[in-house]
């Protein structure tokens, strides 16, 4: 039997524990070492694994110190804390699975890829957009031709009300000055899908959006600071109790709540939502990202594109219109409609089943994410890992160019591009 692919999680929240679950789930991986500095967590992945108290860290700068003891760093600490474990431990033989974004600069990606090319090792930015089967069965369409050649894409994502109110608004993507700005933390997998199934260059962008709802001025009379003491939280669809109670009864389901309480029983969830984060009024918070925008695209040979993000939405998968010169194809991430100009329309249930939230797996693509990348290491063919640095680096210059756009009102060209302020006032 071949020598299992070993792992080691840098960061244990719920994007390093999901990967670590996945990598076990392969059978060809195991998880050996973690470094992540909250006590509870840290020991909880290590029990969940097996990891013993010597490869156990409560920084990944302890990692530097002993020989290396993985064949992969799987990066999953906070967005602006990427770039350094990436760069070190990259220097020192690990093979790289990157949450995305990369980093939250230009200069951080660009350093991670030079680390990446200069210590030979391999390189996954998490992308798990790309790795879904509904993907890679719209992908291979496209590929085969059958809707001849690609002219312009309709691309929508719906973040959710919930989702939004818990990560951008309450939750640890809601600031800049903390994370990244929201096409970055969030819609980075967006642009980056939209290259991988048009397969052109992006040549010019431009965007509008902005905060819309959540905001003191749209706060409603006689709201209070926190749901739990808030006579309107009844008729509030982002009240706190109403997203985080009905939880309690669906052990099954880890995220989000894992995220408000370690302890998933009802009087440690009332204790969270009258102290913490998560039981804010989506009105009284200190987030400035945007909770709505648009992105339109020009590729090579006027292909063009246009994307969507809104918070006011179910959640749910992503919801494409791709429009060809002999058909189109719709897709809602489980099923694919092809409308073909001379044959006919065909409907394709990809029939995976998973939902499409980080709790869900991302519609399998967590799981085929690691898959591939854990093959692509045992066997060492590359071609397996879906996009490389450079590829990733190049969508992520695409998002700065967007998020450039929507801040001046300009077209940006791509060719002139650099990483914007994240300073400017809007």
């Amino acid at each position: 039997m071949p020598k299992p692919v070993t792992i080691a999680i840098v960061g244990a929240g719920a994007r390093g524990r999901a990967y670590a679950a996945c990598a076990a789930r392969t059978g060809r991986a195991r998880v050996v070492a973690v470094a992540e500095p909250r006590p509870r967590a840290r020991q909880a992945l290590a029990d969940e694994h097996g990891i013993p108290a010597d490869t156990t860290f409560a920084d990944w700068r302890e990692l530097l110190a002993r020989p290396r003891l993985a064949d992969v760093a799987v990066i999953a600490t906070q967005d602006r804390e990427h770039a350094e474990p990436a760069v070190e431990l990259a220097r020192r033989g690990y093979h790289l699975l990157l949450e995305k974004p990369m980093a939250t600069t230009e200069a951080d990606c660009e350093r991670i890829v030079r680390a990446v090319a200069d210590s030979g090792v391999r390189l996954a930015v998490c992308h798990v957009l790309r790795y879904t089967p509904y993907t890679r069965t719209l992908k291979r369409l496209v590929d085969d031709g059958r809707i001849g050649d690609i002219v312009s894409v309709e691309h929508l994502e719906p973040v959710g009300w919930w989702h939004h109110a818990h990560s951008y608004v309450r939750g640890n993507w809601r600031r800049e000055d903390e994370s990244t700005f929201m096409l970055m933390a969030k819609s980075c997998h967006d642009l980056d899908w939209l290259a991988h199934v048009i397969g052109r260059q992006a040549v010019r962008v431009s965007s509008f959006g902005g905060l819309y709802e959540f905001r003191p001025e749209r706060r409603p009379a006689g709201a209070a600071d926190r749901c739990v003491d808030c006579a309107v939280e009844p008729s509030c669809p982002y009240s706190a109790p109403r997203i985080y109670v009905p939880l309690l009864d669906q052990p099954e389901r880890e995220w989000p709540l894992s995220v408000v309480t370690e302890d998933r029983t009802e009087e440690a969830l009332w204790t969270a939502l009258r102290e913490g984060p998560y039981g804010r009024c989506v009105y009284a918070c200190d987030n400035d990202v945007v909770d709505h925008q648009v992105v339109d695209i020009e590729y090579t040979d006027g292909v063009t594109a246009s994307f969507t993000m809104t918070a006011f939405a179910p959640v749910g998968h992503r919801r494409t219109r791709i429009f060809g010169t002999r058909g189109s194809i719709e897709g809602d991430g489980d099923t694919i409609t092809v409308h073909d100009f001379l044959h006919g329309t065909e409907v394709i249930d990809v029939g995976t089943g998973d939902g499409a939230t980080a709790g869900d797996g991302h519609g399998g693509g967590d799981q085929g994410l690691v898959d591939a990348f854990v093959a692509a290491i045992a066997s060492g063919n590359d071609s397996l890992i879906l996009s490389n640095g450079n590829e990733s680096l190049a969508t992520h210059q695409l998002v700065w160019a967007a998020e450039r756009a929507r801040r001046t009102g300009e077209v940006v060209s791509l060719r002139e591009a650099a990483a914007p302020n994240t300073e400017v006032t809007r």
